[in-house]
């Protein structure tokens, strides 16, 4: 797909080991307290003043995922990882290690298919999939958020609501699927980022070295600026 097609078809459609050994029972919610996941698509960080969530769509992979990793521990921040099924399935110990560094896990689809017109019961089917893989690799993963690939809603917010998956959309997408250089991915997010904003981003899908750069080299000019890393919300 070209980077222009690619482009027009997205914008349509560390925490102690404590808090990790939750995440993987299950006893750790990561959004907000109390409710039951809705239908709503949401796309702001959670709490108040200059927040951000950081997100990573299409991994893991055995090259940029690890390198991630160790830029957010480094820097002492949580993200969120929109893992695909049939990633997971083929690297389940990144998906443990994501994990066991006390970071969140997001339904992806299982390969990445656009389900904006397929039925409720294929997307059930889809998402039913894709949790079996993440769980094979840590059973009992807590996965609190669904984002549909490309953007493609259709019925996807109401079913994964239903499986007790938050839909996560995003504010501000820096196109790093292109990829158009280090230098460029920070000046998009730099000029993009907005109080609350759920940032997307790649760790998967192609070469994401440049993300890597990006990620490590904006959150210490965002923290200057007063940002703090936070999760989505999670209704």
């Amino acid at each position: 797909m070209s980077a222009t097609r690619h482009r027009t078809v997205r914008l349509r459609h560390l925490a102690a080991p404590l808090f990790a050994a939750g995440l993987i029972l299950g006893t750790a919610t990561p959004g907000s307290a109390g409710g039951r996941p809705t239908p709503t698509i949401v796309d702001t960080a959670r709490g108040h003043g200059t927040v951000v969530s950081y997100t990573f769509d299409d991994g893991p992979n055995p090259v940029d995922t690890p390198r991630l990793l160790a830029v957010l521990k480094a820097h002492r921040v949580r993200a969120v990882f929109c893992v695909q099924g049939n990633h997971a399935r083929e690297y389940p110990a990144l998906v443990r290690r994501i994990v066991a560094e006390g970071h969140v896990l997001c339904n992806h689809s299982l390969q990445h298919d656009d389900l904006g017109t397929a039925t409720p019961e294929q997307i059930r089917a889809d998402l039913l999939a894709t949790n079996a893989a993440i769980r094979a690799a840590v059973p009992r993963a807590h996965i609190p958020y669904f984002r549909a690939p490309y953007g493609s809603w259709g019925e996807t917010p109401t079913v994964a609501a239903g499986l007790g998956m938050q839909p996560l959309g995003w504010r501000l997408a820096i196109s790093d699927w292109e990829p158009p250089g280090t230098d460029e991915l920070v000046r998009r997010l730099m000029d993009g980022i907005t109080s609350g904003a759920v940032v997307l981003m790649h760790d998967g899908g192609g070469d994401r070295s440049q993300t890597v750069e990006a990620v490590e080299r904006t959150i210490p000019l965002l923290r200057a600026q007063g940002y703090r890393f936070t999760l989505p919300e999670h209704r």
